[in-house]
């Protein structure tokens, strides 16, 4: 007969830990790690709750948030806003973070948290290059910083999707990438220009050797999502879970204290992309983000197709794609020369080239 292991231990029912055994309380900030993770949230988020969290706390002289109320809050967030000068997005970024800390961890709904006024956000138009412009900062670019930058471009992906895809969601027959847990933990399919095909492969081939390299040692896999892991437990190891864009050397998972082979960090890209630009001359502030920007409003002054650049950028609302369409300069300044020649001031504006028709 075959002996079944022991069944775990049974949490008691007063919550001090495992039956007959007493756990220490848990710090505020491991309490509000522990919530967010329960309830699926980014790294990205978690880092910024608890950093608001901790000045908040910080900011009252170490006082307990319980003991803390309506008075304190906006008293934080008015030191915040006069003088830290922060944005308004950060300021809705530190208000949302204490409300998470109060009613998610805490477990206190108050009247006074519904009447905390949110700073409205302003609209921005967002930096994009021209042509001549992308193509003069993807040529100062070498390797897989090259790659990537390419890929941004092509695809309008966000730099974390990119950072994180697997060797698997590369699909060079169909011409395809899947983004996995995108935005809002959202998939969708981008496609992937044949141009960059021949590039990527070489990406890909340069991070099988890594690849090969780590299972020689004996490193452990790849950071999978969720408890994918446990229900695979080779999957880590396998080479359609690698990164596409793994980092050269390997970093403590923040999360679990496993030393792994993290994909490329976002900081090294952006100070390469940052010198780039800067190498190419440009003034405005560029960063990777520009490069969707720039893929959004390249294709829709092509196309014209505001629906399909909706869904090649992934954004729930068409109103966030609208943006674009006030970038349209080559059609704002048609219609305005048709309705105010610049004659009249003293000028024309130089007629645009015209392409011939093939027949």
């Amino acid at each position: 007969m075959v002996s079944l292991p022991a069944p775990p231990p049974v949490p008691a029912a007063d919550g001090d830990g495992w039956a007959g055994v007493p756990q220490p309380p848990r710090r505020l900030l491991d309490q509000v790690r522990d919530r967010l993770r329960y309830l699926h949230y980014s790294l990205r988020t978690e880092e910024a709750y608890v950093h608001w969290a901790r000045a908040f706390v910080r900011f009252h002289s170490l006082r307990h948030p319980r003991t803390l109320g309506q008075a304190e809050v906006e008293a934080f967030l008015t030191w915040l806003s006069v003088d830290r000068g922060v944005s308004a997005a950060t300021h809705r970024q530190a208000l949302s973070a204490l409300l998470f800390l109060y009613q998610q961890v805490l477990g206190q709904r108050l009247p006074w948290m519904d009447s905390l006024a949110r700073p409205q956000r302003k609209p921005r138009l967002p930096v994009v290059l021209s042509v001549d412009e992308v193509r003069c900062v993807l040529a100062l670019l070498e390797g897989g910083h090259g790659v990537l930058a390419r890929l941004l471009y092509g695809t309008g992906m966000r730099i974390t999707e990119a950072l994180q895809l697997r060797s698997k969601d590369v699909d060079f027959e169909r011409q395809v990438i899947v983004v996995r847990c995108g935005k809002g933990g959202k998939d969708r399919v981008v496609m992937l220009p044949a141009a960059l095909a021949p590039a990527l492969k070489a990406q890909l081939q340069r991070a099988h050797l890594l690849w090969r390299a780590d299972g020689a040692v004996g490193h452990a896999g790849v950071q999978l999502p969720d408890a994918l892991a446990r229900k695979y437990p080779r999957a880590e190891l396998s080479w359609a879970w690698f990164w596409v864009f793994p980092q050269a050397d390997l970093s403590v998972c923040p999360r679990t204290g496993v030393v792994r082979r993290h994909h490329l960090f976002d900081q090294t890209f952006q100070r390469a992309f940052k010198r780039a630009v800067d190498q190419a001359g440009i003034q405005r502030p560029a960063t990777p983000h520009t490069l969707r920007h720039s893929f959004a409003s390249h294709v829709l002054q092509s196309s014209g197709d505001l629906r399909a650049v909706q869904e090649l950028l992934g954004h729930a609302n068409i109103a966030t794609t609208q943006v674009y369409t006030r970038l349209d300069f080559q059609h704002l300044a048609k219609v305005y020369d048709a309705a105010h020649p610049r004659a009249h001031l003293g000028g024309q504006r130089k007629p645009a080239p015209k392409t011939s028709k093939k027949t």
